[in-house]
C-alpha cells in the first residue's frame, strides 16, 4: 500500500471526513462509473441507503446533504460551502435533484433517501447508491467510508484492499525503524525522504505547489474561525463560538506585554489556531483533513504559529514540515499505532507525541536522523 502525504492532507469541508467528505467522494465516484458505462443520460432515478454509523449519526454530520452534493458532481475538494444549503433547501422544494448538475431527475427525500440500521459486513460507515433507468436498475455499487476521507468500494472491500495504490516508492517504510534506517542510510532527513517518494507521483515542483496549496487552506480556515462573526454554532446544541473573542484577546495582551502574558502566549496562540479550525469545521466550513477532520486543528495551528512569529520563516519550512508530519501520520495509519520517537523516550515523556510535532524541529533546525543540521 502506498500512501501519499496528500492521501492524508485533503482539502474538504465539515463536520467529518468519514462522515461529509467520504460520502460526498463516494457519491461523485458513482457519477464517474455512470459515465464509464455510458449509462448517465438513461438515469431517471437515484437511491441512496446509509447503512450503519452513516445512518445513525449522518444527520447530524451531514451525510446526507454530501451525498447529495457529490451526486450533483461536487467535489469535497472543489465544493464552496456556502451553496451547500441552498441547493438542498431547491431540491427539497422542487422534488428535482440535478444530476451531475445538469441532468434534472425526480428525487423524492423521504422515498429516496433511506437511513437503515444494520450494519453491512466490511465497515461501520457504509453506504450504496442504486440508479435507476426506465426499464429498471442501471447500477448499484456499495461504498465504505473508512476515514480520514479514504473511500473503498464493494469490489475492493471484498478483496480486503483499503488502498488499491500499489505505486513503488523508493524509499517505502512500514515502520519507524524503517523509517530512520532509510534516513541514515541515504544521508536524507525525513522531509527529503518524503519529498524523494512524492515525486514517483508528481514532479517536485506538482509536490511543493500542492503543500502550498493545502498550507493556504489551513490559513484561510483558520482565519475565517478567528474572523467568524457568528456567535453560535449550527447543530442545535447552541455551542458557543470561542475563537474569535478569544483570538482579540490575545491580540491585547501581544500590544501590553507582562511576564505572565509572555510566558503563556505561545501555548496560548496555538490553541486559539486549532480551536478557530475545529470551529470552522463544526460549522460545516472548508478546511483540511489532516489525517481526520476531527483532528485537523493541530497541524495548522502549530504551522500558523509559526510562520506568524517566526521572522524568516518561509515557503520552505511548510513544505519540510508537512512532508515530516505526513512521514508519521503514513506510519499511523500503516501500522494502527501511534510510534514514540526515541527523543521522546530520551526526554523521558511518557505519553506519545502528537504526531504534528514531529514536523516541528524541522521548523526550528533541530538535528535530523542523517546528523545533518537543517
Amino acid at each position: 500500500m502506498s500512501i501519499s502525504v496528500f492521501d492524508l492532507f485533503k482539502i474538504g469541508v465539515g463536520p467529518s471526513s468519514s462522515h461529509t467528505v467520504g460520502p460526498m467522494r463516494a457519491a461523485f465516484d458513482f457519477l464517474a462509473e455512470l459515465r464509464v458505462q455510458q449509462v448517465l443520460p438513461q438515469v431517471a432515478r437515484v437511491e441512496v441507503q446509509l447503512y450503519g454509523s452513516l445512518s445513525a449519526t449522518g444527520i447530524g454530520h451531514g451525510t446526507d446533504r454530501a451525498v447529495i452534493m457529490g451526486l450533483m458532481g461536487e467535489r469535497p475538494d472543489e465544493i464552496d460551502p456556502n451553496v451547500i444549503s441552498p441547493r438542498i433547501e431547491t431540491l427539497l422544494e422542487t422534488q428535482t435533484l440535478l444530476l451531475d448538475n445538469r441532468l434534472a431527475i425526480a428525487f423524492d427525500w423521504l422515498r429516496d433517501m433511506q437511513l437503515h440500521d444494520e450494519c453491512l459486513p466490511h465497515h461501520p460507515n457504509a453506504m450504496r447508491l442504486i440508479a435507476y433507468g426506465a426499464k429498471g436498475e442501471l447500477h448499484r455499487n456499495t461504498y465504505y467510508s473508512v476515514g480520514g476521507g479514504f473511500v473503498v468500494d464493494e469490489a475492493q472491500a471484498c478483496e480486503g484492499v483499503l488502498d488499491s495504490d500499489t505505486t513503488v516508492l523508493p524509499y517505502d517504510f512500514n515502520s519507524a525503524a524503517e523509517l530512520m534506517a532509510l534516513c541514515q542510510q541515504h544521508g536524507l532527513s525525513i522531509s527529503e525522504l518524503m519529498l524523494e517518494n512524492e515525486k514517483a507521483w508528481r514532479s517536485e515542483a506538482q509536490v511543493r505547489a500542492g503543500l502550498w496549496d493545502i498550507w493556504r487552506a489551513m490559513q484561510a480556515c483558520v482565519e475565517a474561525g478567528l474572523q467568524s462573526t457568528e456567535s453560535i454554532l449550527p447543530g442545535g446544541l447552541n455551542v458557543r463560538r470561542r475563537a474569535a473573542s478569544l483570538h482579540r484577546r490575545l491580540e491585547i495582551f501581544e500590544d501590553n506585554p507582562s511576564l505572565i502574558t509572555s510566558t503563556f502566549s505561545a501555548m496560548d496562540w496555538v490553541n486559539v489556531f486549532a480551536l478557530a479550525v475545529n470551529e470552522e469545521n463544526a460549522a460545516g466550513g472548508r478546511m483540511v483533513t489532516a489525517p481526520t477532520n476531527g483532528a485537523a486543528g493541530i497541524i495548522p495551528a502549530v504551522l500558523h504559529y509559526y510562520m506568524k512569529f517566526q521572522p524568516d520563516a518561509c515557503e520552505r519550512n511548510v513544505v519540510d514540515f508537512l512532508l515530516a508530519a505526513g512521514a508519521v501520520g503514513i506510519l499511523c495509519k500503516k501500522t494502527r499505532r501511534f510510534p514514540v520517537p526515541r527523543w521522546a523516550v530520551r526526554e523521558k515523556l511518557a505519553r506519545p507525541v502528537p504526531w504534528p510535532l514531529l514536523g516541528w524541529p524541522r521548523l526550528w533546525g533541530q538535528r535530523g536522523t542523517s546528523g545533518k543540521r537543517r
